[in-house]
């Protein structure tokens, strides 16, 4: 009886483990799937697993702040063209004290995954500076000796009006009568696709150009 149930818990335990593993080992995992027993599917199709586990709710809310900060800071990072290499300073205007709690827990995280150098409170931005709106706080990154500000705005008006241009052009194009009417309908899906692509290049390009003021 209790070599059974071994057998049944092991093999259960198996198949979660084949299922998980099947996104990155497609191949071998349908494999395995089908020769440790008769199966009703294929593996691709098996249930994900699942867990009804009691979830903390303040600790999921201190994930969610920090995976919004980090994406907010590498999103400045990107956008501004900041070298990978470059730690970067992260300043704070009027933090609440869970906020401050939350940096000091989270700062080698931060730290790791958004190359900051270090952070400080009140903001006091002087200089050129990137803002960021994380949650119900303002952050500042300071640009001055971290990027060519004169340079990276001239890449950014010129990227912008590229995109500009695309766009416009595009949006001419489906407006145009005698596209719309007469081309296939793969054209014309296309050109949507591209002109929606060109629109939020544009509107990326105008965020990250207002950051630089």
């Amino acid at each position: 009886m209790v070599a059974a149930e071994t057998r049944a818990v092991s093999g259960c335990a198996l198949d979660q483990i084949l299922v998980m593993l099947h996104p990155g080992m497609p191949f071998l995992t349908e494999e395995l799937w089908h020769k440790l027993g008769a199966r009703h599917h294929d593996l691709i199709v098996a249930q994900w697993v699942a867990a009804d586990l009691p979830t903390d709710a303040a600790a999921s809310a201190d994930v969610n702040w920090l995976i919004n900060l980090i994406s907010e800071i590498r999103s400045v990072r990107v956008d501004l063209n900041i070298p990978p290499s470059a730690k970067v300073e992260l300043r704070v205007e009027s933090p609440s004290e869970e906020t401050i709690v939350r940096l000091d827990a989270n700062m080698p995280a931060i730290a790791k995954m958004a190359r900051v150098g270090a952070w400080f409170f009140p903001a006091s931005p002087r200089g050129q500076f990137a803002q960021i709106v994380s949650g119900t706080d303002t952050y500042t990154i300071p640009l001055e000796g971290v990027i060519d500000l004169a340079a990276e705005r001239a890449r950014l008006e010129k990227a912008l009006a590229a995109a500009q241009k695309d766009r416009d052009g595009l949006a001419n194009r489906l407006n145009s009568p005698g596209f719309a009417e007469k081309a296939k309908p793969e054209p014309v899906e296309r050109a949507r696709d591209d002109h929606a692509a060109r629109s939020a290049e544009a509107e990326r390009l105008a965020a990250a150009l207002s950051r630089l003021g």
